[in-house]
C-alpha cells in the first residue's frame, strides 16, 4: 500500500464569491447615499419698496392678525382663535367666488404659530394665491 501522495494539494483562494459580495456592497451603497440634498430651503426673500406696491385687487380677502393673535377676516373679528372658527369665516368670505387671492397682515408683535394658523386654514378651504402685506418704513427707521 502507497500511502504517500505524489503530488502536493496546494490551496487556492476562490475569487467567485469575493466578487458576488462586492457586487451586493457597491450596490447597496449607490442606494442609500445621498447625491442631492432636497430637504435644504433655498428661498430669495422679496425686498419691499414703495416703487413695489400694488393696490389690493378689490375681490380679494383680507386676513389681519393683532398682536394677541386675533384674526380679523375682510374688517370682522373672527368669535375664537382656533383653526375651524377661520375656516368657516373664509369660507363665508370665498362666496362663490373661484381661487380669490388671499392677503395676509400680521403685526410685527404677532405670534409665528397665529400667521401658520392662518396659512394652515387658507390652504385647507383651497385658496391657492397667498400674499403677505408689508408695510414700507422710512428711509434709515425700522
Amino acid at each position: 500500500m502507497n500511502l504517500r501522495r505524489s503530488r502536493r494539494d496546494e490551496p487556492e483562494i476562490n475569487l467567485i464569491p469575493l466578487i458576488d459580495i462586492l457586487f451586493f456592497l457597491l450596490l447597496f451603497f449607490m442606494l442609500s447615499s445621498t447625491f442631492e440634498r432636497s430637504a435644504e430651503l433655498k428661498i430669495d426673500l422679496p425686498k419691499s419698496t414703495e416703487q413695489s406696491q400694488q393696490q389690493t385687487p378689490p375681490e380679494s380677502i383680507e386676513v389681519v392678525i393683532d398682536s394677541t393673535g386675533n384674526y380679523y377676516v375682510n374688517g370682522t373679528r373672527t368669535a375664537n382663535n382656533q383653526i375651524e372658527t377661520l375656516k368657516r369665516a373664509l369660507q363665508i368670505a370665498i362666496g362663490t367666488r373661484d381661487h380669490p387671492p388671499l392677503i395676509i397682515s400680521a403685526d410685527g408683535r404677532t405670534p409665528h404659530q397665529a400667521v401658520v394658523t392662518a396659512m394652515d386654514a387658507a390652504r385647507q378651504v383651497g385658496l391657492v394665491h397667498l400674499a403677505i402685506a408689508t408695510k414700507t418704513s422710512p428711509e434709515g427707521k425700522r
